[in-house]
């Protein structure tokens, strides 16, 4: 028992800090030479349905040398216990203080849990800022898509791994015991990782701003550091977990899941995923329909998600799912696939995994006018949407939702009141379903510019005109009285600040956190007014970030951190964006030079090909 009973039984949900859950990993702490808490940002049933964690605790735990442990931020019951009765945070396999463990590596997914990462960090009594954290402490590292822009958060991590995780965290772990054989310091540890390719250290820069506020330049101060830090890539998928930690209790993906492909090649020019992992790497049919078995047999589950950026791009995806079904069938296996185009042949793919099934469907057109689609680069004809709804509601289906942004780049009025006119034209057709009528519901998001994307120099639409933009399609929803859903517009301010932010932010995170700012993604937590308080105490302004439009030779601070999708390309592409040209899938044509052929083997014979 990790926690003491009588504390446990103080809080909502006990199982979240208990542990001992099947297939987890308890090995003998003394036998270990190195020990990684691997640390989520957010509450064990999030953390736990996401891909990244369970992927490097297979590969760190079947290394003899390292100890692989999980730990996931404590809903705010039990921090105040933990606080109160000055308990120690603990990892769930051994129950460890977290400040035992030779490093903390933490996933970063979304840039509303960076506050958690504070707040996790000073449950462990681990201090807070990097520059006050002697060898005597874990080393605090980072991952994921957020870490493409590490700066806002380089006041407190000590190293980031740049892309693909699965061999940068290896050769880390190499890296650090090799150092603590030679017991070096934690500076020369630092310098020793910095030469590892994907490795980040932000100690090792300086970052110099101009009188206007901009950004002048980020600088190595050592001959380790290298200037530019390239993204590692892997050339194949790793092999797939097929003995996840399965939860006690009911997680938000209570199902297992498999990684189909990595990747997209589609170019929606307002989606840093379609960026940070490209290319498009396709695990074998064969590999995934072995997975499903091994997840089955190893964790009893009878519900399986294939998960990709785009499953409808999966090679043979029809072939694969009915190889599934029909050799799984015995066990009444459901697959599941969380992400897929708006076509009717999606239709036709879900009904095949629905069976007797049908509640929801949920696709993604983003924008509804012609011409803003060709902006965005994601083209859905109408006559391609209202195909695809006769298709679900001739087939049963009683819910049909759509997500759009609103604040897109070059957006309009008309083009807000577009997504009206689509809805409406999907709500006639609900009519046709036999028995009773499907329900279609609506959710929007203000769009955040991000980094690295070809929309990265845009502004992010400041409040009042966003809510304007929304009562546009609010008011024409009310005759068919459809059931609209929208996002806060001040999450999604502090989002496009951080995603596009330099280092000086770390003040105002730190400033926010001492206030009480935590859980910042969950709506029963969030306080602005902390930020607000946070951002003049530090004189720095959010709209400067956010809503501050950028030159093309504006030097960005993720400008040192190299994708392999080059700058000029993201360029080009934000030039036809204001030209309103769409740019064809290079899967499906010809290869348009994204800097990827200079470093992926596949890219760059295609780039010959053509």
């Amino acid at each position: 028992m990790n926690y003491p009973e009588h504390i446990l039984h103080q809080v909502e949900k006990p199982g979240r800090y208990t542990g001992g859950e099947w297939n987890s990993v308890c090995k003998e702490w003394a036998d270990i030479p190195l020990k990684v808490a691997l640390s989520f940002p957010d509450t064990y049933e999030i953390g736990m349905s996401n891909l990244a964690i369970p992927l490097l605790y297979d590969i760190l735990n079947r290394n003899p040398s390292i100890l692989a442990e999980r730990v996931f931020a404590p809903w705010l019951d039990m921090e105040n216990l933990i606080r109160e009765h000055n308990l120690p945070f603990v990892s769930l396999e051994s129950g460890h203080p977290l400040k035992e463990f030779d490093i903390l590596g933490f996933s970063l997914g979304y840039e509303l849990t960076y506050t958690n990462i504070l707040n996790m960090l000073s449950l462990a009594g681990i201090p807070i800022l990097g520059a006050e954290r002697g060898g005597d402490f874990p080393l605090v590292i980072a991952g994921g898509s957020c870490s493409l822009n590490p700066e806002p958060l380089a006041d407190f991590i000590d190293a980031f791994v740049i892309g693909d995780a699965e061999e940068a965290m290896e050769d880390l772990c190499k890296g650090f015991i090799d150092a603590k054989k030679r017991t070096l310091s934690k500076p020369q540890l630092l310098r020793e990782l910095a030469k590892i390719p994907g490795i980040y250290v932000p100690s090792l820069y300086q970052a110099e701003y101009n009188p206007d506020g901009t950004l002048k330049s980020i600088t190595p101060t050592v001959p380790e550091a290298p200037s530019v830090v390239n993204r590692r890539i892997l050339p194949a998928l790793p092999p797939p977990t097929v003995k996840p930690v399965v939860p006690y209790i009911e997680v938000v993906q209570d199902r297992g899941a498999v990684e189909i492909s990595r990747g997209c090649s589609r170019g929606c020019r307002f989606c840093s995923a379609g960026i940070l992992y490209r290319p498009v790497r396709v695990r074998p049919a064969e590999e995934v329909i072995t997975a499903v078995e091994g997840i089955m047999d190893n964790c009893g589950y009878d519900e399986i998600s294939l998960l990709s950026l785009s499953c409808s791009d999966y090679p043979g995806i029809e072939g694969l799912v009915k190889t599934l079904a029909e050799k799984y069938a015995d066990k009444h296996l459901a697959l599941s696939l969380p992400s897929l185009r708006l076509t009717p042949d999606s239709v036709s793919l879900v009904n095949v995994l629905a069976g007797a099934r049908k509640s929801g469907l949920t696709f993604a057109p983003e924008a509804a006018s012609p011409r803003l689609q060709r902006v965005i680069n994601k083209l859905t004809s109408e006559e391609e949407l209202c195909a695809t709804a006769r298709t679900a509601f001739e087939s049963g289906w009683t819910s049909f939702k759509m997500y759009f942004m609103i604040g897109l780049p070059t957006e309009t009025d008309e083009d807000a009141a577009a997504i009206c006119q689509m809805v409406g034209k999907v709500n006639a057709l609900s009519r046709i379903a036999p028995g009773r009528r499907p329900q279609i519901r609506l959710s929007l998001a203000s769009y955040v510019p991000k980094a690295h994307t070809p929309f990265q120099w845009e502004a992010q639409l400041d409040e009042e005109s966003l809510y304007r933009r929304a009562d546009i399609v609010r008011q024409g929803l009310k005759r068919w009285g459809i059931k609209l859903s929208w996002s806060d517009t001040r999450m999604s301010l502090l989002e496009a600040v951080f995603s596009r932010g330099d280092r000086r932010l770390g003040r105002v995170i730190y400033t926010a956190w001492q206030k009480g700012a935590k859980f910042d993604a969950w709506s029963e937590c969030f306080n602005f007014s902390l930020w607000q308080e946070a951002f003049d105490e530090c004189g720095l302004n959010p709209s400067f970030y956010a809503h501050r439009k950028r030159s093309l030779d504006e030097t960005l601070p993720w400008n040192h951190i190299n994708t392999g999708v080059s700058a000029e390309f993201l360029k080009r592409e934000y030039t036809r964006s204001l030209e309103e040209q769409d740019t064809p899938d290079c899967r499906e044509g010809k290869c348009h030079a994204c800097g990827l052929e200079k470093a992926v083997t596949e890219c760059a014979d295609r780039l010959h090909r053509k």
